[in-house]
Order: C-alpha cells, then structure tokens, then sequence
C-alpha cells in the first residue's frame, strides 16, 4: 500500500501541529508515515533507498530527538552494516539533500524531518532539557528576516533558524 492511500484511511493525527513532538501523538503512525512518504518520494525521483540509508532513517524517526552521526554509526556496526564514518555520513547528506532529514547544527546532529515531499523551510524548537525537537513552521520568521535583509541591500540565500528552551513537560517537572 503507498503512502498516499495509508495516509488517506487512516487520516494523519497532529501532522499538521508544529508542536507535534512535544504532544501525545501515535509515534507509531508518525513513524509510518514519514516512511512511506520517503518511499514514494524517493522512487519518484528515480534514485534509490539504500538498506543502510533506509535504516539511518528509520534510526532518525525513532524519536523526535536529534542524533549524532556517531551514534547513528554505532548503531549501525551494532547491526552489522560497518563501522566507517564516511558511510554514515553518505546516508545522512543522501536524506539531507533530499529532504527527508534536517541537520540541527546547535546539537551537530541530525533529526528526520516530518513533512518529507512538502516545500517548507521550518525553524526547530529544540528543549534543552530532553533534547526533543519541534519541527515548527518559520514562514513569518523568515519574511521578516527577508525584510530586514532587503532593507540593508542584503539577499537571503539561506538561514537555519534554531530556538532552545523548555518544553512544556520539563517545565512542568522542574516546578
């Protein structure tokens, strides 16, 4: 079943929220459905899903936190796949690039993105406590950042906008 009639059954709970990792929501589903989207967006594109780079991603939605590309290796040579930094980092640039991954360069880790196939430039809600990460939409942000930029002359060719606090669980455990 592709990703489009599983997503039309069974509807897509919170995928819309910019919140959506720090909510109660069906990883399970969440998980799946990042998958099949990456799936077909992939054969789309002609070019192929790797068995390592398929598990980088499956390694990358396992939790809305971001990962090192060293824990991803160890991982990985846990499982089998070897132990050589170069093909970790060939699989993460591949997801990168093709828009199925985000790199947090605060944490120099990278997490999955969770609206892979859609045009969209999010800022990332990153909790210093738990190292959750919110992919959030940045549309007013970066207009605003385009403004400013215009006004001085300057053209925007790219930003990566990362904000760091608390989410609403750890606030509520350190009070």
């Amino acid at each position: 079943m592709g990703w489009k009639m599983a997503h039309d059954d069974q509807g897509c709970p919170g995928c819309e929220a910019p919140d959506l990792a720090f909510s109660r929501h069906d990883h399970g589903h969440c998980q799946a459905d990042a998958l099949g989207r990456a799936e077909v967006l992939i054969a789309a594109r002609g070019l192929r899903m790797t068995p390592v780079r398929q598990r980088v991603l499956e390694i990358l939605l396992e939790t809305h936190r971001a990962v090192g590309a060293y824990v991803v290796l160890d991982r990985l040579a846990a499982e089998g796949f070897g132990n050589q930094p170069p093909v970790v980092y060939r699989a993460l640039d591949f997801l990168e690039e093709q828009g199925l991954a985000h790199r947090i360069r605060r944490l120099n880790a990278f997490t999955a993105c969770m609206h892979p196939g859609e045009a969209h430039a999010p800022s990332f809600l990153i909790c210093r406590s738990c190292d959750l990460v919110a992919e959030a939409p940045a549309k007013a942000v970066r207009g605003a950042l385009e403004a400013v930029a215009l006004m001085v002359g300057f053209t925007v060719e790219g930003s990566n906008i990362e904000a760091m606090g608390q989410c609403a669980d750890c606030r509520g455990r350190a009070a």
